[in-house]
């Protein structure tokens, strides 16, 4: 099991854009940032690009949350792509408010206040309920196939 690079007491869940370490908290993030460098292969592609350029180096990837083999709360990428083939996801998305309030929880430096304010908005409750009653049907239709044999 990984512990946090930055305290080296808890169980990391994000990762530094920039240099790739790992880290537990918002915390040990704030306290990592002002000392952070670039790992060797950011700072090529970082050396290449725009010094004016504000995009970072190396997005998240569906990857790197595959290899977090030691998160809690991670959905495994089955049931992820199950929310993809939600028809009732699909038509709560058409809905141009929904689509807003994600784009500010992405968007969002403090993703923990963007998602309580979020979390206010009965659309976005509304939207997170069916996310979960996908992934947790698709857990009781595994077990409920299981009793049968």
């Amino acid at each position: 099991m990984q512990i946090c690079n930055v305290c080296s007491e808890h169980t990391p869940k994000y990762r530094c854009p920039v240099c790739k370490i790992r880290y537990c908290s918002l915390g040990c993030y704030k306290r990592h940032k002002d000392t952070c460098l670039p790992d060797e292969k950011s700072a090529s592609v970082s050396a290449s690009k725009d010094a004016s350029s504000t995009v970072p180096a190396e997005p998240w990837s569906v990857e790197d949350l595959q290899n977090y083999d030691d998160i809690i709360d991670r959905v495994p990428l089955p049931k992820l792509q199950l929310l993809g083939q939600s028809k009732e996801l699909r038509d709560l998305l058409c809905n141009p408010h929904l689509r807003q309030l994600l784009r500010s929880v992405d968007s969002a430096d403090s993703k923990d206040e963007a998602m309580k304010a979020a979390m206010q908005e009965p659309l976005f409750v509304e939207f997170s309920d069916q996310c979960m009653k996908v992934i947790e049907n698709e857990s009781e239709t595994l077990s409920h196939n299981d009793d049968d044999f």
